[in-house]
């Protein structure tokens, strides 16, 4: 039996609604704005990148179009099977179990790491920088994405939801006092049907919340800021 490596922590939206979590990844940053954003900050054409918590592998082949390798690292046994079935056709692409606090790779490693909703929440996640550290080029670039608490729609929704979570100014300080830089994105998220909003939603919040944003929000539109948290290596 495949188990998930030690320091695991789990992801309850894509871990347990695997197909629903890829509609949310195909509605999110529908005008590539954040995608803009993160190709203004690091330039991944002929090097090595590294997607931690790659998850389905929904973004592997975007970075394996113009990367000389893309490695994706992820501890969910059933996720690394269909990342790797996903990029079955891409020489360039390796998927190896792994969590984002022991990186399965070699020292200075790689040029540029992407973590996308994955491990990389603030407090609590320096054992997993300390990683980025060590496996990182001098030079190279790290890209972190996380929810942005303080505005949009989704952020008052995220708020709403997740008021246990430390407040959206104690977050920034953690980053920025370890000399990361915030890039504010409002991304947004588009969707093909209500259906497909709907239940995205009730994965993402639980039954109370996700009722009363299902009831008052109408369109299968969402404001949603995001942030990208960038740093040079």
């Amino acid at each position: 039996m495949t188990t998930t490596p030690r320091g695991t922590i789990t992801s309850p939206n894509i871990w347990h609604h695997t197909a629903t979590y890829e509609l949310e990844n195909r509605a999110a940053d529908p005008d590539g704005r954040l995608w803009a954003t993160m190709e203004r900050q690091a330039d991944w054409r002929g090097r090595t990148v590294l997607d931690l918590g790659c998850g389905a592998g929904f973004h592997l082949p975007r970075f394996a179009d113009t990367a000389a390798r893309v490695i994706g690292v992820e501890p969910h046994p059933g996720l690394q099977r269909l990342a790797a079935r996903r990029t079955r056709d891409r020489e360039r692409v390796t998927v190896l179990s792994g969590t984002a606090q022991e990186v399965p790779l070699p020292d200075a490693s790689v040029d540029v790491v992407h973590a996308r909703w994955a491990y990389f929440f603030g407090p609590g996640c320096e054992p997993g920088l300390a990683e980025l550290n060590r496996v990182v080029r001098r030079g190279g670039t790290a890209l972190v994405i996380d929810n942005d608490g303080s505005r949009s729609t989704f952020g008052a929704w995220f708020r709403r939801g997740f008021g246990h979570l430390p407040p959206p100014e104690e977050i920034e300080r953690f980053w920025t006092t370890r000399g990361w830089t915030r890039h504010a994105v409002d991304m947004g998220w588009r969707f093909e049907s209500r259906a497909d909003l709907e239940a995205v939603v009730r994965i993402e919040f639980r039954p109370e919340v996700a009722e009363q944003i299902v009831r008052h929000h109408e369109g299968l539109e969402v404001d949603y800021a995001v942030n990208l948290w960038t740093k040079e290596f």
